[in-house]
Parts: C-alpha cells; sequence; structure tokens
C-alpha cells in the first residue's frame, strides 16, 4: 500500500510522509541524490546489504546521515533500534552523540513514539519512506527537515538496519 498522507499530530508536529517514489518529483536535489543510490544498490532485490554502501559515494550528505541497528524485537513486537552510526549534523542538532544508544535514549524527533513510528514503518514495509517535517522536540528545538529512510537486509527479508538522510529546511519551502 502508498503511504501518502499529510498530517497535523496533536503536538503540533506537521509531518508529510511519502512511501513513492513521488516525492522526487519535488524533495530536494540532495535528497533525490541519496535516494537513487540507495535505490541502484537494490539490484533487484526488495533491500540493498549495508555491504554495498560506499559512504564516499554520498559524502556530502554524510553529516545528516543516521545509522541504526535493527536489533530483534522486544516482548510487544516492536523493533529494537539502536544507534550505530550519527553523523556530525545531527550531534549538533542535538547537542551530544546518540551513537551507541538506543532511540529511547537518543531520539530528536518530536516524541519517542513518533520515532519508533517512523522505524516501524521502515521495518515491516521493508521499503523507503520520504518525510517532510516540521516539529518541535521534546527539548524545546523547532526543526523543519526533509528526510529520506531507507533499509537494508543481509537476506531481503529482515531488515538488519535503517539509514536515514536529514537535511534542514529553510521557512521559505514547503
Amino acid at each position: 500500500m502508498a503511504l501518502r498522507k499529510h498530517q497535523r499530530l496533536p503536538d503540533g508536529t506537521i509531518l508529510k510522509r511519502c512511501s513513492t517514489r513521488e516525492f522526487l518529483d519535488s524533495c530536494p536535489p540532495l535528497i533525490a541524490e541519496f535516494f537513487h543510490y540507495w535505490d541502484s544498490l537494490r539490484q533487484g532485490r526488495a533491500m540493498p546489504r549495508r555491504a554495498d554502501f560506499h559512504p564516499e559515494a554520498v559524502v556530502r550528505q554524510l553529516p545528516g546521515v543516521l545509522l541504526l541497528d535493527v536489533e530483534g524485537v522486544d516482548a510487544e513486537g516492536i523493533g529494537i533500534y539502536r544507534y550505530r552510526v550519527v553523523g556530525t549534523a545531527e550531534v549538533d542538532l542535538r547537542g551530544h552523540d546518540p551513537t551507541g544508544k538506543l532511540v529511547q535514549e537518543g531520539f530528536f524527533w518530536s516524541s519517542l513514539e513518533d520515532a519508533l513510528d517512523c522505524y516501524e514503518t521502515i521495518r515491516k514495509s521493508r521499503s523507503f519512506l520520504y518525510e517532510n517535517a516540521e516539529f518541535i522536540s521534546p527539548e524545546g528545538r523547532w526543526r523543519a527537515e526533509h528526510a529520506v529512510i531507507v533499509p537494508f537486509s543481509d537476506d531481503d527479508e529482515t531488515v538488519t538496519q535503517i539509514m536515514v538522510y536529514s537535511l534542514a529546511r529553510s521557512s521559505h519551502e514547503g
């Protein structure tokens, strides 16, 4: 099922999500470039292997990259996500480096529930997601960003890692 929705969450977060390639018509060039690189790695598979990804191919995007390990699921069936790599722009945004921490300890989003919902969408769908969001973090920081979230798999069945590339957007764009 293709996901295309625009909503305002109860906390005031404005969120546009798209799980089809339609986002490529209006996203920033750096987001499209990152997505096209990831997509080229699939080579007919649902998801590429992380070993196929070469950071030197997307050097300009690396400061905005997050790589999360999927460490299984908890007793409620929710994925367990841990930050493996956190780009310098993401560290600066948070004011600390969450590398090695669980998402519950290091997320930067409107709420933990919304962050986990995004990662769960990727884990369960085994596909990409584009987001254009405006939110205030629990620490009170305002953020507006474009992000593309993509899965990796060792066996093309189970999502083993999730990569996020986010790019701050100005207040002048939608």
